[in-house]
């Protein structure tokens, strides 16, 4: 279902609590926003439509990916860039990292590594920041 972009910036300021199987609806409820956004974003995290848990999803080169409990193990090449946010008005200047390389759960729930670089790391630094409770 297509949820309503959460812009309460005191919620989006919170820790996400860890995703369980039993939040499988929500991953879908997020894909579905994200596709339903997919002329101006290019991934979310589960916070953006008030579903304070660790998921996010995102575009992977084309194709969407969503990640339970994403966590940065490995960073690489920092650089400064504007971004934006649905959740937010305007852009913002943050820093990022060329290559990160993320440990994740996937939609059953295993565990698995996989380094990525470029604009798809810079998307998922982004909603990682999400689940932290970071805003840009």
């Amino acid at each position: 279902m297509v949820k309503e972009i959460m812009k309460d910036t005191v919620f989006l300021s919170q820790k996400a609590e860890p995703a369980t199987q039993e939040d499988m609806s929500a991953a879908t409820d997020l894909l579905e926003t994200l596709e339903a956004h997919k002329d101006g974003c290019v991934g979310m995290a589960a916070n953006m439509i008030g579903i304070n848990k660790r998921i996010i999803a995102f575009d992977n080169e084309g194709k969407y990916m969503v990640m339970f409990n994403p966590e940065i193990i490995k960073k690489s090449g920092q650089y400064e860039v504007e971004e934006g946010c649905l959740s937010l008005p305007g852009t913002r200047k943050t820093k990022r990292w060329k290559s990160i390389k993320v440990q994740y759960q996937n939609e059953k729930f295993q565990v698995r590594l996989k380094t990525f670089t470029g604009w798809t790391a810079q998307i998922i630094q982004h909603e990682i920041d999400h689940c932290q409770g970071i805003l840009i």
